[in-house]
């Protein structure tokens, strides 16, 4: 579907056009009669020459039209070509929701868009851009149901809409650590600006919480009933606590404001568009195995992970905001490996990607607080939502793997 992209549409051009060549004509004439008159008491023989200079004028004035009427359909033109949006669904005016998603340029965030785009739906982005990126969704930018607004969750923001899905906030360990007190201030009063707006538009608000929620778990697979063993001063708590705080406040606003609130507690998820310096165990992997360097492990590597793939993870968000229920839902691939087989399950799928000998794994001291055991139980998610994973591992990494080559590939185009 193609539209004018212009910061003007076709019309509007020639409207101001139109304003401006009747304005010079205008002048123009009024300049000749006032010359004529005073010639005319001064010297007659000069109205002949005034005559050719009107007549220049408004050969002039003609030629500019041209050009204006060129240039227009130039625009209108070039406007058309120059983008196409995916395709969309129509959805009736009394269908169709205004669906506010902070977070929405990062790599869950963007894909949510396209998800909630294509059914038809009006979205708009409040982002940042700490750890977002304009490319992911630059591909809606112009759309008639498309906005985006740089804006920073911890300042409040009055926006009329009918759903938020809260994910602002940095999500890998590299970024939440890298200002801690930054990461505390976006769960807890940025979560607290999200839930005032949902109170005054009456509004769903969804939260992306985590299942660093549950710390170094000491119950396996974690069910939503678990209280989680989090140490409350590492140097993972910046991000656990202030999920788990965003968490309380979820319920306190339902309890006491009849604020209707969804949490998602999102396991490990990858796929496109994650960043290439987030330093999560899938982008790290992946491209040191690309550019031939050793895969780095933590540890001994037995720790345990739960992948799954982000249209997995975006189909489970959006059946939980629609859903009728309030409590907390573990969405996460509950098919559980160890990190060190992982780390050979990327080398085995890079290798048939490059057709290159890959590089061996070395292991490096254990990373403080660093949990164990992570499994999802997923018991909630397939009564209430009838939701669980449908897209295998293997055939994620080979997604991701493609995604990372392309972008290494554009960064060495880059001088």
């Amino acid at each position: 579907m193609a539209v004018n992209c212009s910061p003007y549409s076709v019309s509007s051009v020639y409207a101001r056009l139109r304003w401006v060549l009747a304005f010079l004509l205008l002048l123009a004439a009024i300049v000749g009669v006032s010359v004529v008159i005073k010639e005319e008491t001064n010297d007659r023989e000069s109205i002949s020459a005034l005559k050719e200079r009107i007549r220049a004028l408004e050969a002039k004035l003609a030629s500019l039209q041209r050009d204006a009427v060129f240039v227009g359909q130039a625009i209108h033109q070039n406007a058309h070509q120059a983008k196409e949006f995916p395709p969309v669904r129509f959805l009736s005016e009394r269908n169709r929701l205004r669906i506010l998603i902070t977070g929405g340029a990062g790599f869950v965030g963007s894909h949510l868009v396209d998800a909630l785009m294509k059914q038809g739906h009006e979205v708009v982005v409040v982002d940042n851009f700490f750890t977002g990126r304009k490319h992911n969704i630059e591909h809606w930018i112009g759309h008639k149901n498309f906005e985006l607004i740089n804006h920073d969750v911890v300042e409040p923001i009055l926006i009329e809409v009918d759903q938020i899905y809260h994910l602002a906030c940095p999500a890998s360990p590299p970024h939440y650590m890298y200002n801690p007190i930054k990461t505390i201030k976006t769960s807890a009063i940025g979560t607290l600006n999200m839930l005032g707006l949902a109170k005054r538009v009456h509004a769903r608000l969804l939260l992306a919480s985590t299942s660093e929620v549950y710390g170094d778990p000491q119950v396996h697979p974690q069910p939503e009933s678990y209280w989680g063993n989090v140490n409350p001063i590492g140097p993972r708590a910046c991000y656990d606590e202030g999920k788990r705080v965003a968490e309380t406040m979820c319920y306190a606003y339902q309890k006491q404001d009849n604020v209707q609130v969804r949490v998602a507690r999102i396991f490990n998820t990858f796929g496109p568009r994650m960043h290439m310096s987030d330093g999560r165990v899938v982008s790290n992997f992946v491209l040191q195995a690309l550019q031939g360097e050793p895969l780095t492990i933590y540890g001994s590597g037995s720790q345990t992970r739960s992948f799954q793939y982000v249209s997995d993870l975006v189909d489970g968000l959006i059946k939980l905001m629609n859903s009728g229920s309030s409590q907390p839902v573990n969405l996460g691939n509950p098919d559980e490996y160890s990190i060190l087989e992982f780390a050979k399950v990327i080398r085995e799928e890079v290798g048939k990607a490059t057709g290159r000998k890959m590089p061996n794994i070395v292991h490096k001291k254990k990373m403080e607080d660093d949990p164990q055991k992570r499994k999802p139980d997923i018991t909630v998610a397939k009564k209430l939502l009838g939701w669980e994973p449908q897209v295998p591992v293997r055939e994620g990494i080979k997604s991701t793997i493609e995604y990372f080559q392309d972008q290494l590939k554009e960064e060495a185009k880059k001088p």
